[in-house]
């Protein structure tokens, strides 16, 4: 169902995958838009170790919800912040993942996952109850199920 990778010498390991969706913050998931234009946006992100899925939070109404209500499929690139010590070329590791978003429903689940999300940003518990107690009222949690991760490592010189 998903090609191979073209540059499969370049492939990184399941390991190096996961790895650089536990460590780094932000990433570009990329929905289906209007009109059949594509619609990519920068996106904080968590990856549930435990569970393999990826969470998101976001407002309850706007494009990427709209968008996401017609087609849950998604696709989700992240990239670590490369390796350049001396070292004018590019060098870096990326992933994509491709899977499917559900919107999390309920306040005990929304209340979960937005804790757990937290947990990745605050840097202290009170910080993070704090934040929990002001805003999950008002968001709207994203879990992506992944179908496919794949990640390779780019050095062009």
């Amino acid at each position: 169902m998903f090609r191979p990778m073209r540059r499969f010498k370049n492939q990184i390991t399941e390991d190096e995958c996961k790895e650089i969706l536990k460590t780094e913050w932000r990433g570009v998931l990329a929905v289906h838009g209007e009109d059949g234009y594509p619609y990519a946006l920068p996106i904080d992100f968590m990856y549930d170790e435990e569970s393999g899925k990826i969470l998101f939070h976001c407002a309850k109404e706007g494009h990427k919800i709209d968008a996401l209500k017609q087609d849950n499929r998604v696709s989700l690139c992240v990239y670590d912040k490369g390796h350049s010590e001396g070292d004018w070329s590019l060098h870096f590791k990326s992933v994509i993942v491709f899977g499917k978003i559900r919107f999390i429903t309920g306040e005990d689940e929304t209340y979960r996952a937005a804790e757990k999300f937290g947990a990745k940003f605050f840097p202290t518990r009170e910080e993070l109850d704090s934040e929990l107690q002001n805003a999950v009222k008002r968001v709207q949690m994203l879990e992506l199920t992944p179908d496919c991760i794949t990640g390779k490592r780019v050095h062009e010189k």
